[in-house]
């Protein structure tokens, strides 16, 4: 059973996929023409969309079971909000990495996506190894 604290967390993502959605109506107002982009911050703009999503929803799962883990301190804290850490920094890093009027290469704050992944990279393994050995404790 999640704690009280993953509950609110919870409740913060789902209110965070609400931006989710509203970025998904502007991802429709870009591929219709209404929003002047270039290739590349299409391209962006869509990966950014699509990480945001899926890592606000795979940090749903991982709080719900989270509480099973072998894990305590920063570990557990690494564990809880890692991948919600990610799902900010990945996809600021496509979004920000390419405004400005016809970018042809992404800026610096690509650097963004790059820490996301560290971050997500170690809040997975972290998990997983945690969650493994809560169940090998159980058994």
């Amino acid at each position: 059973m999640p704690s009280a604290q993953d509950i609110i967390l919870i409740g913060i993502l789902l209110l965070a996929l609400v931006t989710v959605e509203s970025g998904g109506y502007f991802l429709t107002r870009v591929v219709r023409g209404h929003v002047p982009v270039n290739g590349l911050q299409q391209g962006f703009f869509r990966a950014g969309h699509a990480h945001a999503a899926v890592l606000l929803v795979l940090s749903i799962a991982i709080l719900a079971v989270i509480g099973h883990a072998a894990l305590d301190g920063f570990w557990l804290w690494l564990a809880r909000t890692g991948v919600p850490i990610a799902a900010i920094l990945m996809p600021a890093g496509f979004f920000l990495s390419v405004t400005g009027r016809d970018p042809q290469r992404p800026n610096r704050l690509i650097v963004l996506l790059w820490v996301g992944v560290a971050v997500l990279t170690a809040a997975l393994i972290t998990a997983g190894i945690g969650l493994i050995a809560g169940g090998i404790a159980a058994l």
